[in-house]
């Protein structure tokens, strides 16, 4: 069941819009060799794990996606709401690893 699906470039350098470093993103990242992101509301799976692939050249092995409702604020009598946030957990094949803290090239 190999589809491939080709996708615009400038489309997936748009799809991933920053990592994820927090602590609960470290605890997956050791344990299940999972790496999260920061995606667009729309974007799919297969871009997710496309621009991964396309950015990091490494291989993807599955990717989980998360919905995240945005907090209720409050500022004096005015209540307001943060944005929504999709995260994306992408699971790298055995062996593969993206470091964050290495200079880019």
């Amino acid at each position: 069941m190999s589809t491939i699906v080709k996708f615009s470039e400038e489309r997936l350098m748009k799809v991933l819009l920053a990592p994820v470093i927090s602590e609960k993103a470290t605890f997956v990242a050791e344990k299940n060799e999972q790496v999260v992101f920061l995606v667009m509301q729309d974007a799919t799976k297969l871009e997710v794990k496309a621009a991964v692939e396309l950015l990091f050249k490494v291989q993807v092995e599955s990717v989980q996606v998360a919905n995240r409702q945005g907090k209720t604020k409050r500022s004096g009598r005015s209540v307001g709401r943060r944005n929504h946030t999709r995260r994306a957990f992408v699971c790298l094949k055995p062996g593969q690893e993206i470091n964050f803290t290495e200079e880019a090239k």
